[in-house]
């Protein structure tokens, strides 16, 4: 564990010397100048759109951190050579996949949290400029503590996407790792509608295909509930809970694979 935890340390180290962590400026800007064109609107209806941007960008920049570093977690190290050295050094290989992995989780957490406080303060600051009469109209108050339950599966989400990721890093290029990790989330978005495939083909066999694609591929639009908060409809803690431990079951297993994977691959 010791050693896993410095692999993290170091990646999260590497990530704010490659500037990823100014991806954050980026959303706090993007959130000013769209809170400030919005205004413009009638009263009180832009805070709706505003929430739903807000945590739509918090995703976004979540999975484009996810999908893009997580490519390169073990590329990166055979590309320079330096796997070599690495694995020279008394560390089983096990233990650089999880720590890679650990790393990159340790980005998205502090990009998620700081990013969702600057939502928050953003979200504060505009409530301060609308009356009474207005804020009693909303559906949910402007700082609604609920959207942390939509922000909670985000993360699940993005480290989700960063195990696919690191998952196809281990045997393939960065750009079809790239490929396949977005057209996984793709599909994984679409997978209630491949359960009801054969409703809509003749094929047998196409049906079949589709329903064992819908058990075997994560269901990616379980974690988006952001519709649902916004609108402050009733979301379960039950649901959150199962969908984050549905999460964690497939993290688990294709970190098994990305372990068994690299731990066959011969670097000579």
């Amino acid at each position: 564990m010791r050693l896993i935890g410095q692999i993290a340390v170091n990646v999260f180290k590497e990530s704010v010397r490659d500037k990823v962590l100014y991806n954050l400026v980026a959303f706090a800007v993007l959130l000013i100048a769209v809170s400030y064109l919005l205004g413009q609107l009638t009263a009180g209806q832009d805070m709706k759109i505003i929430k739903d941007l807000g945590l739509a960008a918090i995703a976004s920049f979540g999975r484009l951190i996810a999908v893009f570093i997580g490519i390169g977690l073990v590329w990166k190290e055979v590309e320079r050579r330096s796997i070599y050295s690495l694995l020279s050094k008394p560390i089983r290989r096990h233990e650089f996949v999880l720590g890679k992995y650990a790393g990159l989780a340790l980005t998205l957490l502090v990009n998620v949290l700081v990013m969702t406080v600057a939502f928050y303060a953003i979200l504060a600051y505009l409530n301060t400029l609308y009356p009474e009469s207005i804020q009693v109209t909303w559906p949910a108050p402007a700082t609604d503590p609920g959207m942390l339950r939509a922000i909670l599966l985000i993360f699940v989400e993005l480290l989700l996407i960063t195990a696919v990721a690191l998952f196809f890093s281990t045997f393939s290029s960065p750009f079809l790792s790239a490929a396949l990790t977005l057209g996984l989330w793709v599909i994984g978005h679409f997978n209630d509608d491949l359960r009801s495939f054969e409703a809509v083909v003749e094929s047998p066999v196409a049906a079949y295909f589709a329903r064992g694609l819908y058990y075997v591929l994560p269901n990616f639009g379980a974690f988006d509930i952001k519709t649902q908060v916004v609108y402050a409809l009733p979301v379960p803690w039950l649901y959150v809970v199962t969908t984050m431990a549905y999460g964690c079951v497939y993290i688990a297993m294709l970190l098994t694979g990305a372990v068994a994977i690299f731990s066959r691959r011969d670097f000579k």
